[in-house]
C-alpha cells in the first residue's frame, strides 16, 4: 500500500502529484524531486510504481520478496539500497529485524518498507523540517533513512549491553547462575548473530555512498551529500566494534560458564567419591565379620562387638576429618 506521496521543490513540500502515472513528470516539471513511501506493497501495486519510475525487474523481485542482506546495487535508471532496520523488543528481550528498500533517481526517491519495524513517517517529518538538507534531492532521502536506522543500531546496542551486564551476573553470582543460564546464553549469542546480518554487511554500501569504498562513485548521489553519509558511516563502525565487542563477551561468559559447570561437577564428584570411601570401610569390615567362621580374631571375647564398632566409628572420624582437610567435603 501506498503510504505517502508527495513532490518536494527547493526543500519544501508540494502538493502532491493527482495520479500516480504523472508523478514523476510533475515532480521535473516543477523543478523537483517525488517521494513515495509503501509498505509491504503488493506486486499489483508496485507494478505501477515500477512501470512509472522504470525500476530494474531484479530489484523489483528483491524489493517484493524481501529477505535481503544489506547492499547497494546500481542500475542504468536508478540504485537500489536494501537496509535492515532492528528493532528490540524490551518485554522478551529479542531482536528482530525489518526491511527497507530504497530506490533513487534522478527525480525520484521510492520507499519500500517491510515489517512492523523502523516506519518512516519519522523520518519524512524530520526532512520536511530541515529544508536545506531536502534541498540536496532525493540523496536527502537515503541519506536521512540510513542515518535513522544507524542512530537506531546504537540505541539498540547500548540495550544489548544492558542485557549482557544482567546476564554476566546471572551466571557469576555465588549460586553459579540459574538452571537456563546456558540455555540464555545461546540465545543471547543468536540475538548478537542476527544484529550483526544487519549491520555489519552495511559497511561497505554506506563506504561507497560516503566515497571512501574505492572503486567508481556512485550515481544519483548528490556530491555534496557525501560528507553526510560519512557520519553515517562512523556511528555504523562503532556500532560494529560494539557488536563485535557483545559477541566476544557473550562467548566468553558461556565459555566461563561451561568451566563452572565443569567445576562443580568435579567437586559432586569428589563428594560422591568420599561418602562411597566413607560408607566402603564399615562395609568391608561388618562384611568379613559377619563370615561363617569359627576361628577368627576375637570371635569369642567379650568386648568384640563393641571393639569392632568403635574401630569402625575411628576410622570413619578419621575418613572425614581427611575430605574435610582437603576440601572434598
Amino acid at each position: 500500500m501506498i503510504v505517502d506521496c508527495a513532490i518536494y521543490r527547493d526543500g519544501r513540500r508540494t502538493e502532491g502529484p493527482r495520479d500516480l502515472s504523472d508523478a514523476l513528470g510533475a515532480a521535473r516539471a516543477a523543478g523537483g524531486f517525488v517521494w513515495i513511501g509503501l509498505h509491504a506493497p503488493s506486486p499489483e501495486e508496485f507494478d505501477l510504481v515500477s512501470q512509472e519510475f522504470g525500476l530494474h525487474p531484479l530489484a523489483v523481485e528483491d524489493a517484493l520478496k524481501a529477505h535481503q542482506r544489506p547492499k547497494l546495487e546500481v542500475y542504468d535508471d536508478s540504485l537500489f539500497v536494501v537496509l535492515k532496520p532492528v528493532v528490540y523488543e524490551p518485554r522478551s528481550d529479542a531482536v528482530s529485524t525489518g526491511e527497507v528498500m530504497v530506490f533513487l533517481g534522478d527525480s525520484f526517491a521510492v520507499t519500500v518498507r517491510h515489517g512492523e519495524g523502523a516506519p518512516l513517517k519519522a523520518v519524512r517529518a524530520r526532512l520536511e523540517r530541515e529544508p536545506k538538507l531536502l534541498a540536496k534531492g532525493p540523496t536527502a532521502v537515503l541519506y536521512a533513512v540510513a542515518d535513522a536506522a544507524v542512530d537506531h543500531y546504537v540505541e539498540v546496542a547500548a540495550e544489548l549491553l544492558t542485557d549482557l551486564e544482567e546476564l554476566e551476573a546471572d551466571v557469576f553470582s555465588p549460586s553459579g547462575g540459574s538452571r537456563h543460564a546456558a540455555s540464555r546464553i545461546y540465545t543471547f549469542k543468536r540475538q548478537i548473530l542476527e544484529f550483526r546480518r544487519a549491520t555489519g554487511p552495511l559497511a561497505m554500501p554506506v563506504a561507497r555512498l560516503a566515497g571512501t569504498g574505492g572503486g567508481m562513485s556512485v550515481p544519483f548521489v548528490n556530491d555534496a551529500a557525501r560528507p553526510f553519509f560519512r557520519d553515517v558511516g562512523d556511528h555504523l563502525t562503532r556500532v560494529n566494534e560494539s557488536v563485535e565487542g557483545l559477541d566476544r563477551l557473550v562467548s566468553d561468559i558461556l565459555s566461563a560458564h561451561l568451566a563452572q559447570m565443569s567445576v562443580r561437577q568435579n567437586d559432586d564428584m569428589r563428594k560422591i567419591s568420599a561418602w562411597a570411601a566413607m560408607a566402603a570401610v564399615p562395609t568391608m569390615i561388618a562384611g568379613i565379620y559377619g563370615m561363617n567362621f569359627d576361628h577368627m580374631p576375637e570371635l569369642h571375647w567379650a568386648w568384640s562387638y563393641p571393639a569392632v564398632i568403635g574401630i569402625m566409628a575411628a576410622l570413619e572420624v578419621l575418613l572425614y576429618r581427611t575430605f574435610k582437610s582437603r576440601g572434598w567435603l
